[in-house]
Formats: structure tokens, C-alpha cells, sequence
């Protein structure tokens, strides 16, 4: 296959520049993406939160930080698109190296930290785009903001991304933006998403539309932690939450050398994780509770598991760098309304 000899080319290259050689080509030369390794795009379109997916497998924020190639995403048939995760100001991220392929565990271990542009740079690339499907943008805070201040950057956030985004992610789960998972506390996220649900309201009326608000939760959490998430999701109407981000956990990876390696770990080893963590989320949030399913989704059968664990949709990230453009259409063929 095409993809599979430009993937060996691609990972001659180090992990990171061959992230950004891809977005630089996708960018500039987005019609690329509708060369023969390209797959039809699956038409099951599903109305979710007063919107109209046109299937329900997207693509993970955090491979297109900068809302740089979204005609190009369009092109390669996702059911929806999430980018970022933005911050109020431009920041390099943490130092290189900070990417690492697993390819015997079709893995990744990353420790990029929020590299982005910033928040008004996405907007730009939003607006010079011909993309009109679900855009989610997905925003975080800034590494120098001090945590009991991280409502203000999402706030900044939020009033800049509300108009032209589909859905807002507050992302409070990455693991390498320091503090950032004490967010996740009871105490701490009812006190962001109290905030962030005032200011939302007061933007739906400034703007004549609501934008629904999700929260993307880590893997990493027991059950007392769960039951937590899923009340203060619940009690502060919010409208949704992606399960999950990547582990600090390496399980599976004892004899892997790059296990040592800081970070968050994505891929199939974190499939298990994701979803015991989604199961456990649905059990406690009810049927009626949009819950997003991402985390080693990486061929039809953990694509259909996902769903039957309770995800009204999906989205791909790691899956799609081992995998490439076939795995959309696969997972969304297994995703298809009433499979589970």
C-alpha cells in the first residue's frame, strides 16, 4: 500500500519531524490526501449535542495543535475533526526529545507539553480554511500560569474559540503541563467548570448559538476519582466528556526500553485502560450522557468494543499514524448507528 512505503520513509525520521513534516505537507498540499490511499468516506451521519456528524469517528486533538491542515482532515473522510490543544500564548513545549514511536506496541510516548502557536493563530488558520464540518477545539492553559489561576487561561481561551468552534474541550488531563491533573479533583473541577459554564452562557447569548463544552478526563483515575468526574459533570452541565488522554502508566511495557522514557503514553497498550475507564464513566452518568471514546482505538474490533463500552463517538490519533487513512472508514463501518 501507498501509506504503508510512506510510513517506513517516515519513520526513518525522528518521531517529532515526522509529525511536522507531515502537517508542513498536508498544509500546503492538502489534496494529497486524496491519493489512492485515501478511503471512501463512510456516510453514516448521526445528529449528537444539535449537531450533524457525518460519521462518528474523528481525529484526537493533539495531531493538528494548530488547526493547520483541516482541508486535508476533511479529505481523508473523518466524521469530525478536534485540534489544539491551544493556549491563550504561543509556547515551544517542553525540550527535544519529547516523542517516542513504539512500534513493536504500535505506541507512542510523548511529553510535548502543549507546543502550539496560540490561540489566535489557530483562529487564522481556522478561518483560511475551507473545512465546514464539526470542528472541536481543545484548550489547555499555559505552562506558566500558576494552577489556582488555570480558569483565566481557559476563560481566554473560551471567549476567543466560542463563535467559531463546534464543541470547546477543556483539556485538564494531559500529563505534561505540571499541576495540570489537579484539576481533576472534585473541589478544583467544580470550581473551573462553575466558571467556565457562566462564562459559556453569557457567550451564547452575546453570540446567538451555544456551543456545547466537553472536559477530556486521563486514564489514570480510580473509582472514587470516577464518581467524582461523572457527579460534577453532571451537576454543572457540562455536555459531555472524552474518555481518555494518555497514561503515565506502561503497562504491558516492562521490557521496553523506552518504557523509562516521561510522558504520556497512547497507542494499543493503552486500550485496555481507556476503556474500563469510559465503561466506568457510562455506568455512572446514565444513557443520556455524551461520552467520547478515545485511547488505542486501533482497528474495527476496539473500535466496535468502545462503542459497545458505551461511546457515542470516537476519534483516532496513534491508531492512524500506525495504521493510516484505512482505519477511518474501518472504524467507522464498526462504529455504524445500533453496532455495539
Amino acid at each position: 500500500m501507498i501509506y504503508d512505503l510512506a510510513r517506513s520513509l517516515l519513520f526513518t525520521l525522528d518521531a517529532e519531524r515526522a509529525h511536522e513534516l507531515t502537517l508542513e505537507t498536508f498544509a500546503r498540499l492538502p489534496k494529497l490526501a486524496t491519493l489512492p490511499f485515501s478511503a471512501r468516506a463512510v456516510d453514516d451521519p448521526v445528529e449528537l449535542l444539535g449537531l450533524r456528524f457525518a460519521n462518528r469517528v474523528g481525529l484526537a486533538a493533539g495531531l493538528d495543535k494548530n488547526g493547520e491542515c483541516l482541508d486535508a482532515w476533511a479529505r481523508l473522510g473523518f466524521g469530525f475533526v478536534e485540534v489544539g490543544t491551544v493556549t491563550p500564548r504561543p509556547q515551544p513545549g517542553n525540550p527535544r526529545p519529547r516523542m517516542f514511536r513504539l512500534p513493536a506496541q504500535r505506541a507512542i510516548i510523548n511529553r510535548l507539553g502543549f507546543n502550539n502557536k496560540g490561540v489566535d493563530h489557530l483562529l487564522a488558520r481556522v478561518a483560511e480554511s475551507d473545512y465546514a464540518g464539526v470542528l472541536g477545539i481543545n484548550i489547555g492553559k499555559n505552562f506558566d500560569t500558576p494552577i489556582e489561576r488555570a480558569a483565566d487561561d481557559y476563560l481566554i481561551c473560551l471567549r476567543k474559540v466560542y463563535a467559531r468552534a463546534s464543541y470547546v474541550t477543556v483539556n485538564i488531563s494531559s500529563p505534561n503541563t505540571k499541576n495540570l491533573r489537579e484539576l481533576q479533583d472534585e473541589a478544583n473541577l467544580r470550581a473551573l467548570l462553575q466558571q467556565i459554564k457562566r462564562e459559556a452562557e453569557a457567550l451564547a447569548q452575546q453570540h446567538g448559538k451555544r456551543t456545547p463544552i466537553l472536559v477530556k478526563i486521563a486514564p489514570d483515575v480510580d473509582d472514587e476519582q470516577l464518581d467524582a468526574i461523572a457527579r460534577v459533570a453532571r451537576e454543572s452541565g457540562i455536555d459531555g466528556l472524552i474518555a481518555t488522554n494518555t497514561t503515565i502508566t506502561r503497562p504491558g511495557l516492562d521490557a521496553e526500553p523506552l518504557a523509562r522514557e516521561t510522558g504520556g503514553l497512547s497507542g494499543a497498550p493503552l486500550a485496555p485502560l481507556a476503556e474500563r475507564t469510559l465503561r466506568g464513566l457510562r455506568q455512572r452518568v446514565g444513557d443520556d450522557f455524551l461520552l467520547i471514546g478515545v485511547g488505542g482505538i486501533g482497528d474495527a474490533t476496539t473500535a466496535a468494543a468502545r462503542r459497545g463500552a458505551g461511546a457515542d463517538l470516537l476519534q483516532v490519533y496513534t491508531g492512524f499514524i500506525y495504521r493510516g487513512p484505512t482505519l477511518i472508514g474501518e472504524c467507522a463501518r464498526a462504529a455504524q448507528s445500533g453496532v455495539t
